[in-house]
């Protein structure tokens, strides 16, 4: 893949470096609420379930089937199954919205979440994160043979997207001239009919949405973002011993290939583990 040298790239990552504050989902700045104490790997073994917060509305993530009436799935769902195996209990989710999930956890509602949190510096003053499990870039994405390779080529471009994203304002920093657009589905209808020359997204937008369309879609990924997006299971502080447990069962999934297969699933291929 290529990856743009150029000095604008300075502008993407200080771009995706906010993106960052906001995550995969939505913004939301914890708020205090009665405080629950960390728990330990022996606390959540003796209650033989480890209980987790997760929207349950969030696809691929953490989403119903069949429309949503079916089964909660999802990557963070499945990711997090796995790992709740390896310490030796149930899995109990607790489905709420993003706006009130730490807040659930502040109070103990649910011992984790996992529902795409991006680590973040704010974020980690207030609570203790495992060993990321998804990693993301930002990228360019162009229609397949575009002339436009790198974030330094789109210079007079015109790029899709949603105006209320950052995204867009990466687009411009780049010198861009930016069509706004509702959603990563129409803005790949633009390039594919050339209204378009460019769109900017998270990666795993991209990877989920070629998933799902089974076949070629008829655009590319040119270029990505130096700034990568890490998201990972969420703990109250205080939580250090249930944390080494997670992370130790991150990484025994990740050896044994599990993490790795579940990514496949939802995206086509890993993106539990940093590119090289």
């Amino acid at each position: 893949m290529l990856r743009s040298k150029s000095l604008r790239i300075a502008a993407v990552t200080a771009a995706v470096a906010s993106l960052a504050l906001v995550g995969c989902s939505s913004d939301s700045s914890p708020e205090a609420s009665e405080e629950a104490g960390g728990l330990t790997l022996a606390d959540v073994q003796e209650a033989g379930v480890l209980v987790v917060g997760t929207e349950g509305t969030y696809s691929p993530f953490s989403f119903h089937a069949d429309g949503g009436t079916g089964e909660l799935t999802g990557y963070d769902v499945d990711v997090i199954t796995a790992i709740a195996e390896e310490l030796g209990v149930e899995v109990q989710f607790e489905e709420t919205q993003w706006d009130a999930i730490f807040a659930g956890l502040d109070s103990g509602r649910w011992d984790v979440i996992a529902n795409q949190v991006s680590i973040n510096p704010e974020r980690e003053e207030r609570y203790s994160f495992s060993t990321p499990y998804t990693y993301s870039p930002g990228v360019l994405i162009v229609p397949t043979d575009s002339d436009i390779q790198s974030f330094a080529d789109l210079e007079g471009a015109t790029s899709a997207q949603s105006l209320t994203s950052n995204w867009a304002e990466v687009a411009e920093e780049n010198g861009a001239t930016v069509e706004g657009v509702e959603g990563f589905a129409q803005a790949v209808e633009l390039l594919r009919t050339g209204r378009v020359d460019a769109t900017i997204n998270d990666r795993l937008t991209f990877l989920d949405y070629e998933t799902a369309q089974g076949g070629d879609i008829g655009v590319e990924i040119v270029d990505e973002t130096d700034e990568v997006s890490e998201s990972a299971v969420t703990f109250r502080q205080g939580s250090d011993d249930l944390v080494a447990a997670v992370d130790e069962a991150i990484a025994t999934l990740t050896a044994d290939g599990t993490l790795a297969e579940i990514s496949a699933r939802y995206f086509g291929e890993d993106v539990s583990v940093p590119e090289a």
